[in-house]
């Protein structure tokens, strides 16, 4: 007869192994698991409540639910990862079912995707509202994945699950501009129709408008909302009338009255324009706004930064002009910020260049142009742009990305030295140019498929859309490195 090892143990009923487990009946189907694994639920959810209903005689505790969903569930509380077989299910059944238990925190972490990496990112799904398809605007700026687009007069909400939650029909025809400013509230503009308005999404409801007066001008009535950006209590909102009058508005977030003007300026020219673009950098306390045309000479446009405190201009460059006497002529197509960096990039309207500046040490000419150290790249695609092409630039962790009309493409840093990360200068780092998903038919159809118009990073997400396309792609990185088949 085979002798145990001396390591082994037998459970009996008595020992703390045996008492550890528990029995569960779902939907008629047995489970055991045990009390420690129901725990790690959290001390709040029903599993770790049920963890303490353990029969001395070990009679299973019933619950009335989807065994093959709870299976999945089990799983991901043993191992922190959901196993493939969570395909079969919808986001929402899944998430029916976490949030029954009180396990949704843990299916999230399992579902939402890696940190986002330019390199290695690809379309993962495009989201298409109901009715009126084509976006016109969308905001990602809750920071958790989710994604609230607009398209034409209506609002359409995607949680972080990229779940529907619900459409909001406002009072616009086109709604241009977007940008969550709480919770459940997001402030709207439009182009074409007055005002800036604000609506409860989880409601569908109108719960405000500011309106752009000025008593000692009757000129001011019925402006136009061309770019929305908020800080923690206030909103800030580009206006212009019909006869050229812009400034940057600054509401506050509790009583919706206008707070101050900034930067008000008259004309249509190049250097008087209404701000396109607006941000908000929490770590200065300023407004960074740009604005950029093309006429019959090409592009032209300007960068302005703010103090929202004193209301006065701490900086501007215009283009052509200022801090241009070597690139003369080759205007900014597009102009972005990274927040988080403190840094703002932008792509040359003819070269098709990419260039970085500091918001810390901004000169009269900041710019560090980019580099393509890699030879097969600076000849392949999109090495420069025809003068009109659309071009569109969007800072996001630590990497700028880019389109030239359908192709997407990354300018990834690497540091050459590693020093501290509150120590580094722009012209000691380099950036590495890739284009996005090149492996694949997706890359080769992109310029099929549309001119980019717009690029927002929410989360580890980067949402896109497109002109005269439907939907907005959700690009997302691989939770796997690609394999490569050796034959």
């Amino acid at each position: 007869m085979e002798e145990l090892d001396s390591n082994y143990t037998l459970e009996t009923p008595s020992s703390s192994s045996y008492q550890n487990r528990i029995k569960l009946n779902v939907g008629g189907k047995l489970f055991e698991t045990t009390v420690s694994t129901l725990q790690s639920g959290g001390p709040d959810s029903l599993l770790s409540a049920l963890s303490s209903r353990i029969d001395p005689n070990h009679n299973p505790v019933f619950i009335d639910r989807d065994p093959e969903i709870f299976s999945t569930l089990l799983s991901l509380l043993r191992s922190n990862h959901l196993p493939s077989t969570y395909r079969r299910y919808t986001k929402q059944e899944l998430c029916e079912e976490a949030v029954y238990y009180g396990i949704e925190n843990q299916l999230k972490s399992a579902l939402l995707p890696p940190s986002l990496s330019g390199i290695d990112c690809s379309i993962v799904e495009t989201i298409k509202p109901a009715a009126e398809g084509f976006p016109s605007s969308f905001t990602a700026g809750a920071g958790d994945g989710s994604v609230w687009i607009a398209h034409g007069g209506q609002i359409s909400g995607y949680d972080w699950n990229l779940i529907h939650t619900g459409t909001v029909r406002s009072h616009f025809e086109d709604i241009t501009s977007i940008r969550r400013v709480w919770s459940e509230i997001v402030a709207v503009g439009s182009e074409i129709d007055s005002g800036l308005h604000l609506y409860d999404v989880s409601c569908g409801k109108h719960v405000g408008a500011v309106e752009w007066t000025d008593k000692s001008d009757p000129r001011i009535y019925k402006s136009r909302v061309f770019a929305i950006t908020d800080s923690t209590d206030s909103i800030y909102g580009s206006l212009k009338c019909s006869h050229g009058e812009n400034c940057v508005l600054q509401i506050d977030k509790n009583t919706l009255q206008v707070v101050s003007e900034i930067g008000r300026q008259s004309g249509n020219s190049a250097k008087s324009f209404v701000p396109g673009k607006l941000t908000y950098v929490p770590q200065l306390g300023m407004i960074v706004g740009s604005a950029v045309t093309c006429g019959a000479f090409g592009y032209s446009g300007y960068i302005r930064i703010w103090d929202p405190r004193s209301g006065n201009e701490v900086w501007e460059t215009n283009e052509p002009g200022s801090g241009r006497s070597s690139r003369f002529g080759d205007s900014f197509a597009d102009v972005d910020v990274d927040v988080d960096e403190l840094t703002m990039s932008k792509v040359c309207s003819k070269s098709g260049d990419v260039a970085i500046a500091d918001l810390r040490k901004l000169t009269d000419d900041p710019w560090v142009y980019l580099e393509e150290k890699n030879a097969s790249l600076r000849s392949s695609r999109g090495g420069g742009g025809e003068e009109g092409d659309n071009m569109v630039i969007h800072c996001y962790k630590k990497q700028v990305f880019m389109s030239r009309e359908g192709d997407l493409e990354v300018w990834s840093s690497v540091n050459e030295k590693e020093e501290e990360e509150e120590n580094r200068e722009l012209d000691k780092w380099y950036y590495r140019r890739n284009y996005m998903d090149n492996s694949t038919k997706e890359h080769e159809l992109s310029s099929s498929k549309g001119i980019v118009k717009r690029i927002e990073g929410g989360g580890d997400r980067l949402f896109v859309s497109r002109e005269g396309v439907e939907g907005v792609e959700v690009w997302e990185s691989s939770n796997f490195s690609k394999k490569v088949a050796v034959l």
